[in-house]
């Protein structure tokens, strides 16, 4: 693999390395050809228009042909945003991006007059032509959903309006996407070596985890005050999409923001607010991991570039092939088959954009469309890190591949509540296999940290960011002006209650800290982190514990996409999710980590 002080270019890129792009689409060209056919294909869904209660094989015939222009569309959309996010310097791909981005809004207004035509006939009639004509029974639970959303459904012409101005105030994101990933310039990190190491989007990561102090300082200072020097641009722009999302709250007739955004997946207000509450109940446990950190890096005072320092003296390496073996051996609860599907899409049919290059966006993530593969964008390093947030994605990539399956186009989408079950599940099964399979103590304490960093992501930084994007929102909604200034003083106090006396947070470099996450562009995105790796603990130990059918009921949920209320699917896993109970479990997994953590530095300094 490269290294992170020789990032390729994307044209430096074995094919065995990259996304298997052929299988969606040949050529460049046929993805044209798609983009045609699929725009051309629109006037089609107008057609429909007014007459969805002409009869029930009216009804099912408009299913199916928005159906066809919804996946074609999907592919090509899909697509593209692949393409751009594994290279954004390609200004083709860019392109494609916002012509793929354009058609989804067209689509949406072409489509918009159904569900108010839908509601104006009434569920007494829906529910008897779903009766009577087979080719409408997929749309049952639909129909429950709309008319459960009958109140926040406005009218014909409203609907199309608010269809079209999905694609301006989608462009806000791309937009950030666009300055921080091709624009924004970052000074390279600087070693006691000399060496220069570039920082980009696709390196932070794993030169945050660089085992000299010097070269993590300089990354993390570097990479900040380059946010710092656009927080104006940042700011900006984030508050933009939050006006966005306070807009489209008010226009469908809800309270605020937070509870269109709950009430799309039917997800009760409680359940966010349980999450702040248990977060801040338990913020002394993160405190105590500190202490540990900082006593077992034999520093005096931790900063942030040191949360993702290097605890264990040996770090194991893990090539790709070995991490798919790992995690294939950590998901044999779930099944032969299961294993079976992992290895072949991650070995032979390139699921995963493995290594960094030049111009791929940071992190990882799961992406793809009923017809197509569940495609995996990556920056695998060789490391634990790596191995974990790729089993992290294959968790949302086995949960695509079963629901599309197991459902039809109409629920072939699950909630992004439950997505983030299905990835942390992987996680907690791969890591008590591992823990089992080797007990060498400097493996323990890596595979610990690494498992702390994760939790830290989704158990520290997410709930904080959680409750910065509700503050933000309501002091929005409220009528409140906000300043770049004012973000990062808010962002600033958050994380120093989170840290405590241990960690000194390096004040505006951890201010900023909210511009570095485009989650936040996704209206009340961050906090499911938190739940779903709550709910996957919760899960992941029934089937550990060899409870009867817990591997059944998992996949049953997995199986079930969108065909359920999230809520409810995990109820039918085996989960309440509107009881504080799975997130106190976890923190109590969390607290179990920092004993065991702390055992084995002890015992390291005998």
């Amino acid at each position: 693999m490269p290294s992170p002080s020789a990032v390729l270019k994307r044209a430096e890129v074995l094919a065995e390395h990259r996304w298997n792009a052929e299988s969606v689409f040949a050529t460049p060209a046929a993805w044209q050809e798609a983009y045609a056919a699929a725009e051309a294909r629109l006037p089609e869904l107008k057609a429909f228009e007014g007459h969805l209660g002409d009869s029930p094989a009216r009804l099912a015939d408009y299913l199916d042909t928005a159906e066809a222009i919804f996946n074609a569309a999907g592919h090509v959309y899909f697509y593209a945003l692949m393409e751009q996010s594994c290279d954004s310097s390609n200004a083709a791909a860019n392109s494609m991006a916002g012509q793929a981005g354009g058609l989804f809004g067209r689509l949406m207004a072409a489509s918009a007059f159904s569900d108010p035509e839908l509601l104006a006939m009434g569920r007494e009639t829906l529910d008897r032509w779903i009766a009577s004509e087979p080719r409408l029974a997929k749309l049952q639970h639909y129909v429950d959903n709309l008319f459960r959303k009958q109140a926040h459904v406005r009218s014909a012409e409203v609907e199309e309006l608010l269809g079209a101005l999905a694609e301006p105030f989608d462009q806000i994101e791309n937009t950030s996407e666009m300055l921080q990933s091709v624009e924004m310039p970052f000074e390279p990190a600087t070693p006691p070596s000399g060496e220069l190491l570039p920082v980009t989007q696709g390196t932070i990561d794993a030169l945050l985890a660089h085992p000299e102090r010097d070269a993590r300082r300089s990354a993390w200072e570097h990479y900040s005050d380059s946010y710092l020097s656009l927080k104006e641009t940042l700011a900006s722009n984030l508050i933009a999409a939050m006006k966005g999302d306070v807009f489209f709250a008010r226009a469908r007739l809800y309270e605020s923001s937070l509870d269109a955004a709950l009430f799309e997946n039917n997800v009760p207000p409680a359940v966010f607010h349980n999450l702040v509450e248990t977060f801040k109940k338990h913020i002394p446990t993160w405190h105590r991991y500190w202490a540990v950190r900082r006593k077992a890096l034999g520093v005096d005072k931790l900063y942030p570039y040191d949360i993702w320092a290097p605890v264990a003296r040996i770090q194991p390496v893990v090539e790709y092939k070995q991490a798919i073996d790992w995690i294939s051996e950590g998901m044999g609860p779930l099944g032969e088959e299961y294993v079976r599907v992992l290895r072949k899409g991650t070995l032979e049919d390139r699921w995963v954009d493995i290594y960094p290059n030049v111009g791929k966006r940071q992190g990882a993530f799961s992406f793809g469309w009923k017809g197509t593969h569940p495609f995996i964008m990556h920056n695998y390093n060789d490391d634990l890190k790596s191995m974990s947030t790729l089993a992290h994605e294959l968790g949302h990539s086995m949960h695509s591949y079963l629901t599309w399956e197991n459902q039809p186009s109409h629920y072939s989408h699950y909630s992004l509540f439950v997505a983030e079950v299905a990835s942390n599940f992987n996680q907690a099964l791969v890591r008590a296999h591992l823990m089992k399979a080797n007990p060498d103590p400097e493996f323990q304490i890596a595979l610990i940290e690494e498992a702390m960093n994760n939790f830290h992501r989704y158990f520290f930084i997410m709930p904080t960011l959680a409750r910065f994007e509700l503050e933000m929102h309501q002091r929005i909604e409220a009528g409140e002006g906000l300043t770049a200034d004012a973000m990062n003083a808010r962002m600033l106090e958050l994380y120093q209650e989170g840290y405590g006396d241990e960690l000194n947070p390096d004040g505006a470099r951890t201010g900023i800290t909210w511009a570095t996450f485009g989650h936040l562009y996704m209206n009340y995105y961050v906090f499911q982190y938190a739940t779903g790796i709550s709910a996957a603990h919760a899960l992941a130990q029934r089937v550990l514990d060899e409870e009867p059918r817990a591997a059944e009921r998992y996949l049953s949920m997995l199986k079930a996409g969108g065909s359920l209320y999230p809520i409810d699917a995990l109820k039918l896993a085996g989960v309440d999710m509107q009881t504080p109970e799975a997130v106190e479990t976890t923190f109590g997994v969390l607290a179990r980590y920092v004993d065991r953590l702390e055992e084995l530095v002890a015992a390291r300094e005998e």
